[in-house]
């Protein structure tokens, strides 16, 4: 065997042992109460835990400097491979999902698509919602990043997988002059966003149980929810305003709050455009939908149009995926909508998923650059992001990605179309999944029960597609990568 390939086999071992303690805190609840859960935890670390360190083990003295493609190789393994291990627990015990729909489950968590196949969520062990919900936790931030944040002390560099699973166009900029520090960083901002989210939903009524659950969903944006009906079971104004603020915070640059954090300053908030553009499309979209559902007869309280408005709008650009209600039944254009605006997605570096609002950006500015160009063929025209000039290589490789984005979803939902189901099923579908934003249309509104296994998978591959951002993974499907 090459040395390439024990360098590797030994992080995938670390990897495969580390994901195995996933199932720890929920083990330890189980057997706090008293539930019946705590043996399929236990078989769940166990087992994966034992294969990781039988494969880390023989290799564990290999020395080797990853390369770029091995970066690629190597995040998207990790994100199948703790999908696979993640998925025991549900097979194990209550909800006693089939395989393929626990792998569905774990993916949606460790994504932070929110999408289930699960109905019945209030009747769940405690251990086992708790489990769920964590999923979203570890999802958020991303588990290559936590991973980053470990492999120097098993002296493995990190760089490569940071590049190969770090959302954003400006990708190779660091916080910290140590790529294991720039983690680290990120992953106290984010713990400290989760503990003032549990604590203020909290303060708000919910249980503490209930509140450290839906912090970890709301920080992450990952929609994972306690009960069936979501934040509909609670129906405050207060729960939910709380709720809009932190998933704002999430669909955020977390750099920008590292250096909020770090610097003791907000100035840079206001200067950044990608974050303008955010809340100014927020803004609009939320006056359309609430409009939409006052004149439509969805609420016949112009408040309560916009403060339901206002939730699903907030929740479905940042890909998080709570609801306030069934807004599949709304009047008018809204749902649609509500849907569409899930491929923007939050900010570059944020935890949401869709596109992200600087490409987004960018490929509008370079269309209307196109039309003035027509109009005056001999103008030179820039493309510009907060006042700064875009290099043609980005703009290209932006405009790639939104390519190959639109055309995977595209595939995919013609794929799910094939199988038998509606076409508004499997349209939003698929945008559910590839945006990581979890609730759909038609037969996907309340869970992804009613699909067959084939489009499980499929639905389960664009979530990992999404969440790596389409080049992480298509990149190994081409015949170039593997050539030496």
């Amino acid at each position: 065997m090459s040395l390439r390939m024990q360098a590797m086999l030994r992080i995938m071992g670390a990897i495969i042992a580390a994901s195995s303690l996933i199932s720890l805190p929920p083990l330890l609840i189980a057997l706090a109460l008293g539930e019946n859960t705590s043996a399929a935890f236990l078989e769940s670390m166990a087992t994966p835990g034992i294969i990781g360190l039988l494969l880390w083990w023989p290799v564990r003295h290999v020395r080797y400097e990853l390369r770029l493609r091995d970066g690629f190789l190597i995040t998207t393994s990790i994100w199948i491979i703790a999908s696979l291990i993640t998925a025991m627990p549900f097979t194990l015990a209550a909800p006693h999902l089939s395989y393929t729909d626990a792998v569905f489950e774990a993916a949606s968590g460790l994504t932070t698509t929110g999408a289930t196949t699960i109905s019945g969520l209030d009747a769940l062990p405690r251990s086992m919602l708790f489990f769920r919900q964590s999923l979203n936790f570890y999802g958020g931030m991303g588990i290559v990043i936590l991973a980053i944040a470990i492999l120097p002390m098993l002296k493995i560099g990190g760089m490569q997988l940071f590049r190969a699973e770090t959302n954003g166009l400006q990708k190779d900029n660091k916080l910290t002059p140590r790529i294991a520090e720039t983690a680290r960083a990120l992953w106290m901002v984010y713990l400290g966003l989760n503990v003032l989210c549990a604590l203020s939903y909290w303060v708000g009524g919910m249980s503490l149980f209930d509140a450290i659950c839906h912090a970890m969903a709301t920080v992450a944006t990952g929609g994972f929810s306690t009960h069936d009906s979501s934040f509909a079971y609670w129906n405050t104004p207060l729960l939910d305003g709380i709720a809009m603020i932190f998933m704002l915070l999430g669909g955020i640059n977390f750099g920008m709050h590292w250096y909020a954090w770090r610097r003791a300053t907000v100035g840079h908030y206001q200067s950044d455009s990608e974050l303008r553009s955010f809340i100014i499309i927020v803004l609009v979209v939320s006056i359309i939908v609430s409009a939409s559902l006052y004149l439509g007869g969805g609420f016949n309280n112009i408040f309560d149009a916009l403060h339901h408005g206002t939730f699903q709008v907030i929740s479905n650009i940042t890909t998080t995926g709570f609801t306030s209600g069934k807004f599949t039944d709304w009047p008018g254009l809204a749902p649609l909508l509500l849907i569409m605006i899930g491929f923007v997605g939050g900010c570059a570096g944020s935890t949401a998923g869709g596109m992200k609002v600087a490409r987004v950006q960018m490929v509008v500015r370079q269309g209307l650059r196109e039309i003035k160009q027509l109009v005056h063929p001999k103008g030179q025209f820039l493309v510009t992001l907060g006042g700064k000039r875009v290099s043609e290589s980005v703009v290209i490789s932006v405009a790639g990605f939104c390519t190959l984005y639109i055309c995977s979803y595209l595939v995919m939902t013609l794929i799910l179309a094939a199988t038998g189901v509606d076409i508004v099923t499997a349209f939003s579908a698929i945008a559910a999944c590839i945006n990581n934003m979890g609730p759909g249309l038609g037969l996907v509104a309340a869970n992804f029960q009613a699909l067959d296994d084939l489009s499980i998978w499929v639905c389960s591959f664009a979530m990992i597609l999404g969440r790596l951002e389409i080049f992480t993974v298509l990149v190994l499907l081409t015949p170039q990568f593997w050539r030496e």
